[in-house]
């Protein structure tokens, strides 16, 4: 489809790789449950660094669950496993078209 990936074996290794390119990373694709470190925690700790990453998150378990039991917030970008290449292409291609998320305004002093 086009775009350049960077692939990480795990979370850590992915916060590295996201350290040496914070500024030419656009999407995270995570996996929710990984080894070492899941896929919230993640995608929350590069969003300290790039608060306008977009995320997508992909699993096994079926998105009514993991959002039931607290491990997502509604509304956040999922893609449910199994998915063929075309779906993941058409997921991509509508979490990078969504508006990126603005910072809100800066607070008034009380001066």
């Amino acid at each position: 489809y086009g775009y350049r990936v960077m692939e990480a074996a795990h979370g850590k290794e992915a916060l590295r790789l996201f350290g040496d390119h914070v500024d030419d990373i656009d999407l995270l694709i995570t996996d929710v449950v990984m080894p070492q470190m899941g896929g919230r925690e993640l995608a929350e700790r590069m969003a300290a660094a790039r608060s306008d990453l977009k995320v997508l998150y992909t699993s096994g378990y079926t998105q009514d669950g993991i959002v039931h039991h607290g491990v997502l917030d509604p509304g956040v970008a999922f893609l449910p496993k199994p998915y063929d290449p075309s779906a993941l292409g058409r997921k991509v291609r509508a979490v990078l078209d969504e508006p990126r998320p603005t910072a809100p305004p800066p607070r008034a002093s009380a001066d």
